[in-house]
């Protein structure tokens, strides 16, 4: 069973940054990707970035594309999301997911963490 664990959601004025980090605990072999979603009230959940566990290769939704940075986390075995400069629109829960493929579709991901709480004031 593979558990992932969100951490370093808070609340942050607009143009600050926050890390967020995944721990993925699991005997099994790495998957083949990961991910981060977001998902505000009302909403369905958002696709914001991905990578591609082989080859490194990353992906990231229009709206965050040059703010945002998904990376690997070798010794946890999951990834990060380095979030730059961070707007309201950004307030969000952020998922982790893990899953067969580096693609922005939700139900190519397997394995949810429960989330964790991204608030940006203006």
């Amino acid at each position: 069973q593979v558990q992932l664990v969100e951490s370093g959601g808070g609340l942050v004025q607009a143009g600050g940054s926050l890390r967020l980090s995944c721990t993925r605990s699991t005997r099994t072999s790495s998957p083949y990707a990961m991910a981060w979603f977001r998902q505000t009230p009302g909403q369905e959940r958002e696709f914001v970035a991905s990578i591609e566990w082989s080859s490194g290769t990353r992906s990231y939704s229009n709206s965050v594309r040059g703010r945002f940075t998904i990376s690997k986390d070798i010794a946890k075995n999951g990834v990060y999301l380095q979030m730059n400069g961070l707007e309201p629109e950004d307030t969000a829960v952020y998922y982790c997911a893990a899953g067969r493929g580096s693609t922005p579709i939700e139900s190519d991901y397997y394995y949810w963490g429960q989330g964790t709480q991204v608030t940006v004031s203006s």
